[in-house]
């Protein structure tokens, strides 16, 4: 079992991962950017996105998380939240 805790969340790397399954420039996956709305995803791209980083990270995310997680601050922070135990 890991230590949830010494897990950081690379910005960039996420920034990355979620470019990758959404198909856009990684520099398109900008703080502003909204997945859906400003980046062509829909709701089967953003339900791709939740199942690559639950895989990638380890974690889970409820239905509430899910419908937060629209854009790259959001995510990072939701996902840092949730290795980090809280």
């Amino acid at each position: 079992m890991r230590d949830t805790d010494t897990v950081v969340v690379d910005l960039e790397d996420l920034r990355r991962t979620v470019a990758a399954v959404l198909d856009v420039e990684v520099a398109d996956v900008t703080d502003d950017a909204r997945f859906v709305e400003d980046l062509g995803g829909d709701s089967l791209l953003a339900l791709e996105v939740i199942v690559v980083l639950e895989k990638k990270y380890g974690v889970t995310f409820d239905e509430a998380e899910v419908k937060s997680l629209t854009s790259l601050p959001e995510t990072h922070s939701l996902l840092g939240r949730k290795l980090a135990g809280l």
